[in-house]
């Protein structure tokens, strides 16, 4: 069986089973759903992280693109949110080889219709052309491709126009550079902002950074690094530069919701549009006039913004708790105007929260606690069906189940029921489960104002599931 699926960004799965004729039939899948209703434009532009397998697969997806009657326009290595940008300005679609932060064995397709990200509305639209795909004949193995070498210098001008020459002057930056396709570009943008920048780890080989579900040797070598007390700040990306970590002057990482919150507040923005993963403190900080909160997945933060600029909003953003900022609409730094990209980005909300630490004349992790945002923990239970997650989140849905099941450790005060159950407590802690969108495991998070509290719900959370679970198989 093969692994490739949709989740909640784009089409994944492992190399071996993505190489060659999948890679090609799924992207032609992509070229005929779209041919139709993308207008005349019948351009793609292509691009790719740094793994292994990428420049391969990207090759065939040309090749793909050519037998169904668009133009390829390559161009090479580059972060998701510039080929977006590159195709958004071109009125193209686009393809992104990229497995993001997943292990070096794993890749993934991420597709764009000329107007953006594709909907989960276009993911089923691609999984009915394959059929019609596989009646075409045989792959073309390979096909010329227009070369696009300016496509990151204009995402780096982006970015560098916007904000000052000397925004971060002074700044001592680590940019922990590893194998992220954004780790020259990110060093260059910190360096043209007036901070003082020091590349450090650069690997040849693929690092899977997680910038929400850190590895422990990862957060070892951040709080290694930063305890020379030579750098006030940490930076990096996960591989195809769409989620930034950040870590403050201890080597504490700063969540990426608490980014977003930051990077939201800097700009000035009236709505705010986040998963229902993210922290209560976006509501509890202020500042906004509305926060919508959606299912998890950036083609249902995407909807909400524009659902909320359909209502009326102003100035709309959204972001995930992984750290990927999504600007709904245009916004004005300093004079200047710094276009809409509605697709998760790295590198505005490093940016932005640098310059927003320096505009307060605060260390980073000053800044981070006068938002007084709480603490949270995560965790999952491995090797859990749907059908028995199913089962239990639709009876913690019920009233009377849900507050026999909380009993130990507190009373509900709200549920959303959007993406899983997510239950507010008294003591201002939450309790979320939702099933994982592409594993068969059970997932936990937990918001408390101290850490440990945090980590003893969870760890609560996924015992009490786990034997209820049980309780439930064996009821049947």
């Amino acid at each position: 069986m093969s692994s490739l699926k949709f989740g909640t960004s784009g089409l994944r799965g492992l190399v071996t089973d993505l190489v060659g004729w999948p890679s090609y039939a799924y992207a032609g899948a992509f070229f005929r759903s779209v041919a139709t209703t993308a207008g005349t434009n019948r351009t793609v532009v292509i691009g790719r992280d740094l793994r292994d397998s990428s420049a391969g697969i990207a090759a065939t997806v040309a090749a793909a693109a050519t037998a169904a009657g668009f133009e390829a326009i390559d161009c090479g290595a580059l972060p998701t949110p510039a080929l977006a940008l590159e195709g958004l300005r071109r009125g193209a679609c686009a393809v992104m080889v990229t497995g993001s932060h997943i292990p070096q064995d794993r890749n993934g397709l991420k597709f764009y219709r000329p107007d953006g990200e594709i909907t989960k509305a276009d993911e089923a639209a691609i999984l009915a052309a394959l059929g019609d795909v596989r009646d075409v004949g045989p792959m073309a193995v390979t096909a010329p491709a227009t070369p696009e070498p300016d496509a990151l210098a204009r995402y780096h001008r982006r970015y560098s126009d916007v904000f000052a020459a000397d925004i971060l002057g002074g700044q001592r930056i680590a940019v922990y550079q590893q194998s992220s396709v954004a780790r020259d570009l990110l060093a260059d943008l910190l360096r043209s902002c007036g901070a003082k920048v020091v590349a450090i780890g650069r690997s040849d080989t693929f690092v899977p950074i997680d910038t929400e579900a850190h590895r422990p040797e990862d957060i070892a070598y951040i709080r290694e690094v930063m305890a020379s007390g030579d750098f006030d700040a940490l930076v990096t990306t996960d591989g195809d530069a769409d989620r930034p970590l950040v870590a403050d002057g201890a080597g504490r990482i700063v969540r990426g919701d608490v980014l977003g919150l930051i990077t939201a507040r800097y700009l000035g923005v009236d709505t705010v549009v986040v998963p229902v993963t993210a922290g209560s403190a976006i509501e509890h900080a202020g500042g906004f006039q509305r926060v919508l909160r959606t299912k998890v997945g950036s083609p249902f933060v995407i909807a909400g913004m524009a659902l909320a600029k359909e209502e009326g909003s102003r100035v709309t953003v959204g972001f995930e708790a992984n750290g990927g900022f999504l600007l709904g609409s245009d916004v004005v730094l300093s004079g200047k105007t710094l276009s809409a990209l509605p697709t998760r980005d790295a590198m505005l909300p490093i940016l932005a929260t640098l310059a927003a630490a320096q505009r307060d004349c605060l260390a980073l992790a000053d800044l981070v606690a006068s938002l007084n945002v709480g603490e949270t923990a995560s965790d999952r239970l491995p090797d859990t069906p749907p059908e028995r997650s199913g089962a239990f989140l639709r009876a913690l849905g019920e009233d009377t189940f849900r507050r026999a099941f909380l009993r130990p450790v507190g009373t509900p005060r709200s549920v959303d029921e959007q993406d899983g159950v997510r239950i507010e407590l008294d003591g201002g802690r939450t309790l979320h489960f939702r099933p994982s969108g592409n594993a068969p495991e059970l997932r936990c998070y937990a918001e408390a104002n101290a850490a440990l509290d945090a980590e003893d719900l969870v760890r609560w959370g996924l015992s009490a599931a786990a034997a209820a679970m049980r309780k439930g198989a064996e009821g049947r």
